[in-house]
């Protein structure tokens, strides 16, 4: 696999004028490459969120909403099985309850009901006495479900973020991706649809002056702990609006004001919620909860995000950590099994990685596509047995393939062979039947060989450039971790050359080596590297300020190596 590094390109304008607004000039320099052109971009203060009158239908739904209320009619949330979907859901329920709603939720089994909101589950609603279904993270393709929900005498409002298929359900759609919505972000995660209409309800019950001393008006700050975690979880672009979001969340959490939940899910993932992190959010907690989706059943993890003491979050978060442990030892299995149906180097003008198995489990495909995808740099999707003939698949994809729309284009071009599908640029999810496997491969491999061009497969380490020695310390380090990045709005990372001066084995299989530029000596972190380092390198690199035994320290974390 071919390697490539750029440096990132930025606006000297924009990068002026955040330096002459009082910016830092590295973070300046920085955000500028990020297509941050305002001072205003860099402010994390709630009054800075785009207003909800400009997300499409979020008036309507926030009167619609009300009426429930306020006619004490049965709301049923109906939640997506991942993390987006289980905070979405807790966020439904806190926020709707805190207004003196009755509310409680339903959220389909992955491997029971498949995704979103199917006619079975309108029934398993109809059943529990729902008056109105209110869809978190999912809905947008269930034009089947909510007619079938309607024709059994239930209201419906969906409030979703995927992108809309050619046709949508026949009832009130929050979605700022769905045709006509010009709201500004269009990358809210579920979780922040679902925010910004209570936002709007609560506006809305203060025009019909409903807030009393029986129903005190609610503080929504106090979900800003669930919205930031699904919104990083859900690995949506950080624009603007969402690093109000996840900034505002990462705030309460470093406060200790945060749900019991969050809290012992920190605990049993040995994080420190004093300095929560994105990262924190992305790789300890988010997988946590999406372990009881992917092997069990989702409502344990909205049960841990609603529990109403520590003692109840800390017994339901160790059962999520169980999980996550033995998700972890499947996707090892299936992982190693995949790898070992393909050549340690693919044949030459291979686009695409697709692999199956009767063995494989339907819960983590999601998460072998994403690491065969990193290993291979290709678009990746995983399929494993469902029922009824069919297998479902999860795909990852590379920065250069919108792999929902490639799914489109295999749909359109063999129409009878993807039976349903759905996603985004980055992830979509698959069902087809399970002899049309090979057929699939072959299809797949044949629509992403004409939409991609070998360039497009060399991996591409896109950096901020050089950084002085001088530059590189232990205070711009912290700097840097202090400020939100992720998905869209990349952490930093630099490209220099550097002298090997020693080094030596850390672990397993890590080594600690120290390098020298500009007379200056670095202590850096090479990881999964067993080789020996030459006397002089080129590098991708990250300044971390890393603690240990109650002291910081500045770290480089090497991303990627080469001789120079």
């Amino acid at each position: 696999m071919s390697v490539k590094i750029q440096t990132r390109e930025f606006n000297l304008e924009a990068c002026e004028a955040l330096i002459a607004a009082g910016a830092d000039p590295l973070l300046a320099r920085l955000c500028a490459a990020r297509s941050v052109e305002r001072p205003e971009e860099l402010q994390d203060k709630l009054a800075g969120l785009l207003p909800f009158e400009g997300l499409k239908n979020c008036q309507a739904a926030a009167v619609r909403l009300a009426d429930a209320v306020q006619k004490r009619e049965r709301i049923l949330i109906v939640a997506d099985y991942d993390a987006d979907g289980a905070t979405a859901c807790a966020v439904g329920m806190r926020g709707l309850g805190a207004m003196g709603a009755r509310v409680d939720f339903l959220v389909p089994n992955r491997f029971e009901h498949g995704y979103g909101l199917t006619p079975e589950l309108a029934e398993l609603a109809a059943g529990q006495g729902a008056d109105l279904l209110l869809t978190v993270d999912n809905g947008i393709a269930s034009t089947a479900g909510v007619a079938h929900a309607q024709a059994l005498g239930l209201d419906v409002l969906v409030t979703d973020h995927h992108l809309p298929g050619d046709a949508l359900p026949d009832c009130l759609i929050v979605n700022p991706n769905q045709p006509g919505c010009t709201f500004a972000s269009k990358n809210l995660a579920g979780v922040g649809v679902i925010f910004y209409v209570l936002t709007a309800l609560r506006s809305e019950l203060r025009s019909r002056n409903y807030f009393s001393d029986r129903h005190p008006e609610p503080n929504l700050g106090m979900l800003l702990d669930l919205v930031a975690l699904g919104t990083v979880a859900d690995v949506v672009t950080l624009d603007h609006n969402n690093r109000i979001l996840v900034s505002q969340g990462l705030k309460r959490m470093r406060a200790g004001k945060m749900c019991h939940g969050i809290r012992a899910l920190f605990e049993a993932a040995k994080r420190d919620w004093r300095k929560a992190q994105p990262f924190d959010m992305g790789f300890a907690l988010g997988p946590r909860i999406n372990a009881a989706g992917r092997l069990d059943d989702m409502s344990l993890g909205i049960a841990c995000l609603l529990a109403d003491s520590a003692e109840t979050a800390q017994q339901l978060a160790a059962q999520l950590n169980d999980l996550n442990i033995e998700r972890r030892e499947i996707e090892q299995s299936m992982l190693q099994d995949a790898l070992d149906t393909f050549p340690e180097t693919l044949p030459a003008g291979q686009t695409t990685v697709t692999a199956y198995r009767e063995d494989f489990h339907q819960g983590v495909v999601g998460i072998v596509a994403s690491r065969l995808k990193d290993r291979f740099y290709r678009p990746a999707i995983v399929f494993a047995p469902a029922d009824n003939g069919e297998v479902r698949g999860s795909g990852r994809s590379i920065p250069k393939l919108h792999l929902r729309d490639a799914l489109d284009l295999v749909s359109k071009r063999y129409p009878d062979l993807i039976l349903k599908f759905g996603g985004h640029a980055m992830a979509a999810g698959l069902s087809i039947a399970a002899e049309n496997v090979g057929r699939f491969q072959a299809a797949f491999e044949c629509i992403v060989s004409e939409l991609l061009c070998e360039d497009d497969l060399s991996q591409t380490y896109i950096t901020d450039g050089s950084l002085p020695a001088s530059e590189i310390t232990l205070a711009q380090a912290q700097n840097l971790a202090g400020q939100v990045w992720g998905q869209g709005f990349a952490p930093p990372s630099f490209t220099d050359e550097f002298s090997v001066i020693r080094q030596q084995a850390m672990g397993v299989n890590h080594k600690k080596v120290w390098l020298q530029k500009e007379g200056c000596q670095f202590e850096a972190m090479f990881w999964r590297c067993t080789e020996e380092i030459p006397e002089r390198i080129r590098t991708v690199y990250r300044p971390v300020a890393n603690e240990w035994r109650n002291n910081l320290e500045l770290q480089l974390y090497i991303d990627y190596w080469e001789a120079a």
